[in-house]
């Protein structure tokens, strides 16, 4: 309650500096590249990244350096990998949900999400984002019948270069509740693995995101990567 109260009483600011966020901050592309294919040697892996803009690789040129290909890269030695990418910038938790309609039906080993960023913009409370998040899990298990789901957090957007305060510090209240939301409700599935975006750790490795100040940079990218990577070895080693 005192979050939504907040963002009433702030909405004056939040609508000025938002305005003023989308005409400065650059519109990076998606990076450029297949987001389909096969590569790799070793034991079989199927992979299905699903998402928003970082998802897609944005703040980043090409698919190699993205998210993508930092799982490819730290995985393709290990196991025979058959992926695919599903992202679209600006992309919502219930866009998401949308957009795997796209998709035929079939077994994937791991999906990999990101999503959230654009809910917080959109100040999406965490009650509803959560019913949300939990129709579209619902959907990709439904669908695609993986053995791990890794789910990327939201980004403490407080941290964000490219957002002023107070707007920063709303957006990262947001994108806190959602996440204690979605950890709580992820801890007892063993099917399921979070990942926090670090960006105070980021900052201490002195790692800069992208230069929109809003999304990951090539180095956050194959960190983020080597946290997947870690995650699928633990979980198919184990099984």
């Amino acid at each position: 309650m005192w979050l939504k109260l907040s963002t009433f009483g702030l909405l004056p600011v939040l609508l000025i500096q938002g305005t003023k966020v989308r005409s400065n901050t650059p519109r990076l592309p998606e990076a450029s590249g297949d987001r389909e294919g096969k590569t790799g040697q070793g034991k079989p892996l199927s992979l299905l990244i699903l998402g928003d803009s970082a998802a897609a690789g944005v703040g980043v040129e090409t698919q190699h350096e993205a998210l993508l290909g930092a799982i490819i890269a730290e995985l393709q030695n290990e196991y025979v990998l058959q992926w695919k990418l599903h992202a679209k910038t600006g992309d919502t938790t219930k866009q998401v949900l949308q957009a795997i309609h796209d998709l035929e039906p079939q077994s994937y080993d791991v999906v990999v999400t990101s999503i959230g960023v654009n809910d917080v913009t959109k100040l999406i409370s965490a009650k509803t984002w959560i019913k949300q998040q939990k129709q579209l899990f619902t959907q990709i298990q439904n669908r695609f019948q993986p053995k791990l789901i890794i789910v990327s957090g939201v980004p403490p957007m407080q941290h964000f270069p490219a957002l002023p305060q107070p707007l920063a510090w709303l957006f990262g209240k947001y994108a806190e509740q959602m996440n204690d939301a979605l950890k709580q409700w992820l801890a007892p599935q063993p099917q399921f693995r979070f990942i926090e975006y670090d960006i105070k750790n980021f900052q201490a490795m002195n790692l800069s995101m992208a230069s929109d100040g809003f999304h990951p940079s090539k180095e956050i990218y194959a960190i983020w990567g080597q946290q997947v990577a870690t995650l699928v070895r633990q979980t198919f080693i184990r099984g």
